[in-house]
């Protein structure tokens, strides 16, 4: 019998907030770009993230990879530096990183690839509202 391949996700949910604002923009840029969103006092969001990952399904065990460590690395990777932060004064991936929610999936990537079995991350999809969704898969 042929190896199998499958995909497991890994639903997590956090808080945080941030200004979108870009230092290489004129404040008037800025305004005119992200609007509302460039409050200087910053607005939040409630993200929903899911981390697929993609492998061989083990013979022995079944599984893909085990949850219960892709628990724990997207905590390490997401829920401690991110969760109840201020992405742009917290984070300081995003002290020169305009803290979009394309930005931030990026930043999960990259956070998330130190810690997994390597070429195993499939895809970071995150859900900055029920209507705006990001999709990353590293490229």
């Amino acid at each position: 019998m042929s190896e199998r391949i499958g995909f497991i996700t890994r639903v997590q949910s956090f808080s945080a907030c941030h200004r979108l604002h870009s230092k290489s923009l004129s404040d008037e840029e800025n305004k005119r770009i992200y609007g509302k969103c460039n409050n200087p006092n910053g607005h939040g969001h409630n993200y929903t993230v899911e981390v697929t990952v993609r492998g061989k399904i083990d013979r022995n065990t079944g599984m893909v990879m085990n949850l219960t460590d892709l628990k724990e690395y997207i905590e390490e990777a997401i829920m401690k530096p991110l969760d109840h932060k201020n992405l742009d004064l917290d984070v300081p991936y995003f002290a020169d990183v305009v803290s979009t929610t394309e930005n931030l999936s990026v930043f999960i990537w990259n956070n998330m690839v130190k810690l997994l079995p390597p070429d195993s991350l499939y895809e970071i999809k995150i859900y900055e509202t029920d209507k705006n969704i990001v999709v990353y898969r590293g490229e």
